[in-house]
């Protein structure tokens, strides 16, 4: 059962969704998503995780506050947060901008156990066709340049359910969060994080979509040649959010990583 929490981390209001029981996993999702994003993966974790699932601040129902939305922002805020929940050691999975701050605080961070990055941003220069439209989808919502945004999440033209277009209007529509989303994008353009990589030490893995248009697969061979001790998985079909399109698969991707990878 998925429960809906709100806790203050450094007086800032902050939406968590909890579930499971076992080992602490924390998710992290993407740019101009929230925690829901990942419900479609719940019932395959929640029997073996302990999840907590937080809407980063700035986003979803968590609070917008008035500052430089800079990945060191997102850092302290998921230091905090963690410090928040008590929760002392964990796996993390961080989804593109979500990968981004997950791989960023294990740079700097010693109580991963393992760490799973999903299509991580951080690296491309280039602002892609889909850069282009998602950041004309998140301060100029409608229906249509939202509905074609999904189906490039999801490589694919299939039919794109009408309940996220209107979550995601919702979303962009509250006060402040097109401050956020333009301070984000910004902060974004100059990001590159290769030379961190090396630091990282924890066993991770890179999962990618093999027909990913957000960030092209060929990405991931700097993130497993830099990180230490990473592994590899390419979903095929899928694109910038295989967790969404193909859930069980990739569940079971990333459970076999958990418990067998020492």
């Amino acid at each position: 059962m998925v429960v809906e929490k709100f806790v203050m981390v450094k007086n800032h209001q902050t939406r968590y969704l909890e579930a499971g029981q076992g080992f602490p996993l924390i998710l992290i999702h993407g740019l101009g998503a929230s925690a829901d994003r990942w419900l479609p993966l719940i019932p395959y974790l929640e029997k073996n995780f302990h999840l907590f699932i937080p809407d980063l601040i700035g986003f979803g129902d968590s609070d917008k506050p008035n500052v430089n939305y800079t990945t060191d922002f997102f850092v302290q805020f998921l230091r905090d947060f963690i410090d928040t929940i008590k929760v002392r050691q964990f796996n993390i999975i961080g989804s593109s901008f979500g990968g981004q701050i997950v791989a960023e605080y294990a740079v700097v961070c010693s109580n991963i156990k393992k760490m799973v990055l999903v299509s991580p941003s951080g690296i491309n220069h280039r602002l892609t066709p889909f850069m282009k439209k998602y950041s004309l989808a998140m301060l100029f919502p409608n229906k249509q340049r939202i509905t074609e945004v999904f189906q490039m999440l999801n490589g694919s033209k299939d039919h794109i359910d009408s309940v996220l277009v209107e979550e995601f209007i919702t979303r962009m529509q509250q006060p402040k969060a097109k401050m956020v989303a333009t301070s984000v994008l910004i902060n974004l353009r100059d990001a590159d994080i290769s030379q961190k990589l090396p630091k990282i030490t924890c066993p991770s893995l890179v999962v990618w979509g093999d027909n990913d248009p957000v960030i092209p697969p060929r990405y991931a061979k700097i993130f497993v040649s830099s990180i230490k001790n990473c592994d590899f998985s390419l979903m095929k079909g899928c694109g910038h959010v295989p967790f969404v399109e193909n859930p069980e698969e990739f569940s079971e991707i990333i459970s076999e990583f958990f418990h067998d990878k020492i």
